[in-house]
């Protein structure tokens, strides 16, 4: 779903429908003029009901390409924002190194290839540097103060995570004390757009931490890894880089209702599910770590869970 930065939903602008993905309504997707655009990870619509399969059909309306880049082999950048040295459980070294043990082996995995399904995208990634920003705009984020966390970690070329990269992914991850004032929890649990940073066309994204809000951003309150607020998390950033890695300027791979890939899949996991004596599911398994991660839509808008195998 689009929108406009610094708007709220259900508000129309510059000929642009803003409704919220889940209504049945029409969201208009492109480009059309001012601040940068923002696609929505929308909230868990099925709390309290065992995790969903989804639809072993192709999904419709099908998704189609409108003739923007893509990315080819991006380089995920990490900026740890607020206090991930805690003593809750939650947001701690710990939990940094399942999000990015996760992203080290998605990049060419068997769930990834999916994504290179489409023409130009490798289905590879890269892990680049992280950093860690202390609170620098302090525990309520607005959209705009995100870009300047991406801004700062760049500088002018000087900044903590170097030169901008046209070709990396920014990811802004919060913890649990952190929320963001558009609708973090509430319209959204992570979203990703594209601006103009040091010269260059950069894309980034916010995943907030779903301890905030177990019931809105996680598929499960019993995890595979004991930490539900980064194992719900870790679907969200798997939802914000296929998206970015096809559509990184919102123009290129959508469908009629302004859906990108990992919209039309959001919030399903396939049929191969295995449930841990902790009660926690999980349906892929990379490096000997066990994650529920959402399925993902190939160019013939099917969702997979592995497409070597073809598992849906």
């Amino acid at each position: 779903m689009k929108l406009k930065q610094g708007l709220t939903p259900f508000v129309i602008a510059s000929a642009v429908a803003i409704l919220a993905l889940g209504t049945g309504n029409t969201v208009v997707h492109g480009e059309a003029g001012g601040p940068p655009e923002i696609i929505l990870h929308p909230v868990n619509p099925h709390f309290g009901q065992a995790p969903t399969a989804g639809s072993t059909s192709q999904m419709t309306p099908r998704i189609g390409f409108h003739g923007g880049p893509v990315m080819g082999t991006p380089t995920i950048y990490m900026i740890w924002y607020g206090n991930w040295n805690s003593t809750n459980g939650t947001d701690t070294p710990a939990g940094q190194s399942l999000l990015t043990g996760f992203l080290q082996n998605l990049g060419g995995s068997p769930y990834y290839q999916t994504n290179g399904s489409y023409t130009g995208v490798s289905g590879v990634i890269n892990v680049g540097p992280s950093y860690s920003d202390n609170y620098s705009h302090g525990t309520v984020l607005t959209d705009a103060a995100i870009q300047a966390i991406v801004s700062s970690a760049i500088g002018t070329g000087t900044g903590p995570l170097g030169a901008a990269d046209k070709n990396g992914i920014y990811l802004v991850l919060t913890s649990s004390d952190v929320t963001e004032s558009s609708g973090f929890c509430t319209k959204y649990c992570g979203w990703h757009t594209h601006g103009t940073i040091a010269g260059l066309d950069v894309k980034y994204a916010f995943v907030g931490n779903a301890n905030q809000c177990l019931n809105a951003c996680a598929i499960q309150t019993t995890s595979p890894n004991g930490n539900a607020g980064v194992d719900g998390m870790i679907s969200v950033v798997a939802h914000e880089v296929e998206e970015t890695n096809t559509d990184p300027d919102l123009n290129a791979w959508f469908n009629a209702k302004g859906a990108e890939d990992a919209d039309m899949c959001a919030w399903t996991f396939g049929h191969s599910q295995t449930q841990l004596p902790s009660g926690a599911w999980f349906n892929m398994t990379m490096s000997g770590v066990n994650y529920m991660v959402q399925r993902e839509l190939d160019v013939n808008s099917k969702c997979y869970v592995n497409y070597a195998t073809r598992a849906q």
